[in-house]
């Protein structure tokens, strides 16, 4: 299948487009610079010039493939302090991808998020749905995000196969940049690693390339209206995360109070806070997907998150 990727390029796309490639499908990855369009040419992709904001060159591409996976965000608009306008810039391509696959029963893929999506147990396929907004609590463009994500799987009424996935918190592996690698730099600089109150807060967890193979496994495979959780570690407590960070640069690793929090992990404060397990168990049992990378405490113990 001709396959067209946003974010191709990113984290998670620069797994999912030799997953795909491997699988014999041809990836046209959406690039708006020429470092991305370099790297998805080395790896054998072809190339769209374009931003998430080149409705018509969305629409254009969309229309001529076999189906769509769209991993792109814009985080630098969303870090800078407009999360809601990276929200609307995200709701209007998904949009113009549901436009250009009406009536043609070619899959959607749409990568979402799990912190917030339930509280007080580990979140299934079927939480966050109808009127039941995980983040409702959060408000502007975390509720917006929501809401793409269930116009998405609102479109196989439309003809369209479409799903969403689910990504654990941290998607984890060499090269992280996010939320792990933060914490590790955070160690860094405090002198200490910490944890917010007693560290029993869980987060799950999945390895990139696992990810990578289930975007691949739900372009062939779901059914319209699916939703799939990215998800290997159903909840690891940000104590043992703090732990092994504290083993490996030597540190001492210290309880962080709710009120200090803030000024101690700046703006991941709100996120470490969050009880966040989820499971896989109906996307396992769904697809036949089984992680097979290493776990989140066992990558961490590799050491190439503290290398440099």
């Amino acid at each position: 299948m001709r396959i067209f990727v946003t974010g191709a390029s990113g984290w998670i796309g620069s797994a999912v487009v030799p997953e795909l490639l491997g699988a014999d499908h041809e990836v046209i990855g959406l690039a708006r610079s020429d470092a991305s369009a370099a790297a998805l040419t080395a790896a054998g992709a072809g190339v769209r010039r374009g931003t998430l904001d080149d409705l018509d060159t969305l629409r254009d591409e969309a229309a001529a493939s076999d189906g769509v996976i769209h991993l792109a965000f814009k985080h630098d608009m969303a870090f800078s302090g407009d999360f809601q306008g990276a929200a609307d810039a995200d709701r209007r391509a998904v949009e113009t991808f549901g436009e250009a696959l009406a009536g043609s029963d070619r899959p959607l893929l749409i990568a979402s998020g799990l912190l917030g999506l339930a509280l007080g147990h580990a979140a299934t396929e079927q939480d966050g749905h109808g009127s039941d907004a995980p983040v409702a609590a959060f408000g502007g463009g975390p509720q917006t995000r929501w809401a793409t994500s269930e116009l998405a799987l609102s479109f196989a009424s439309q003809g369209v196969r479409s799903s969403i996935v689910r990504l654990a918190p941290t998607n984890h592996g060499d090269g992280d940049n996010g939320f792990i690698a933060t914490l590790v730099g955070i160690a860094r600089e405090k002198g200490v690693s910490g944890y917010i109150g007693d560290g029993t807060n869980r987060w799950s967890a999945v390895h990139r390339l696992d990810s990578a193979r289930l975007f691949r496994r739900a372009l062939e495979e779901a059914p319209a209206r699916s939703t799939l959780h990215a998800v290997a570690d159903e909840g690891v407590p940000l104590r043992d995360i703090a732990e092994v960070i504290g083993r490996h640069l030597d540190l001492p690793v210290v309880s962080i109070s709710v009120e200090d929090a803030g000024e101690h992990f700046t703006w991941m404060a709100g996120f470490l806070a969050v009880d966040a397990p989820a499971s896989s168990a109906l996307t396992r049992e769904l697809l036949g997907w089984q992680p097979t990378q290493p776990g989140l405490i066992a990558d961490l113990d590799q050491g190439h998150y503290f290398h440099g």
